[in-house]
């Protein structure tokens, strides 16, 4: 049989078709001292986020210049596509995400800033970025089996984490050479990376679109819908009330800046 049709005045994801993760920020030390996450940018989707402890700051690169907001709790910081981020933990900063278009930050929206010949098409940078599974066992490059990871990751996410710092150092060196370059007046290296993340997200923009369709756009519909009805008098979408709750699908998660707890609400 087809599926019902769906009602224009409901949406029951969270407000606005937005995602939500709770983020702890890597306190992994990079090569110039700071503690930290991946630098990397969206291309379609503003992020926010809402400090619940801890401290620290972003940097964020644009070609107005570099940046760097300070994040403690209580701090409401937010920005727009293109802008480049990198969280710098100070001491257990821990906040919410809150992101554009159910999530798609964390589910592909996004390109780490690697030095140019790790961005030249999706393979190449595939297999720069690509993490293991979770729990993955393995050597670390020595023949011999990797009981442990960095700073106290446990055994059997050892590789995982691993990985994950490998790949956050090699966005550094691209950001770092990123900043420079704009810092000294050339703005053609940051145009670069713009163009190769444009063409490297370039296949996944009809997926995207679909994700946007029944999220954020549907959402606005919704409201649209439920004006248009009570314009007339009519409250019968409120008939259709409901509550909905629930814990994270997964805790722990190796994500660009941090451990993630994410929630599948939101995720169309």
């Amino acid at each position: 049989m087809p599926p019902a049709p769906r009602d224009p005045a409901a949406y029951e994801g969270l407000p606005g078709g937005i995602g939500v993760s709770l983020l702890r920020v890597y306190d992994w030390p990079a090569a110039d001292g700071l503690r930290g996450g991946t630098p990397h940018l969206h291309l379609t989707c503003t992020e926010g986020y809402a400090v619940v402890g801890g401290r620290g700051a972003v940097q964020t690169l644009t070609p107005a210049g570099f940046r760097q907001t300070p994040l403690t709790p209580g701090a409401l910081v937010w920005f727009t596509p293109g802008t480049i981020h990198r969280l710098v933990n100070e001491g257990g900063l821990t906040l919410h995400v809150l992101m554009q278009n159910s999530g798609l930050p964390e589910a592909g929206d996004a390109v780490l800033t690697l030095p140019p010949h790790l961005l030249t098409d999706p393979e190449t940078y595939r297999a720069a970025t690509a993490l293991p599974p979770r729990g993955t066992h393995g050597s670390d490059g020595d023949g011999r089996d990797d009981p442990g990871g960095p700073d106290g990751v446990d055994g059997a996410d050892a590789v995982v984490a691993r990985a994950a710092r490998r790949r956050r150092d090699l966005a550094v060196e691209g950001f770092t050479a990123l900043r420079a370059a704009t810092e000294a007046g050339d703005p053609e290296p940051l145009a670069a990376f713009h163009r190769a993340a444009a063409a490297l997200v370039a296949p996944l923009a009809s997926a995207w679109r679909e994700r946007w369709r029944t999220g954020a756009a549907a959402a606005a519909a919704a409201t649209g819908a439920q004006l248009d009805a009570l314009a007339k008098g009519d409250a019968s979408h409120l008939a259709t009330a409901g509550v909905h709750a629930e814990q994270p699908a997964e805790r722990g998660r190796f994500g660009m800046c941090g451990r993630l707890d994410v929630y599948e609400a939101g995720s169309a």
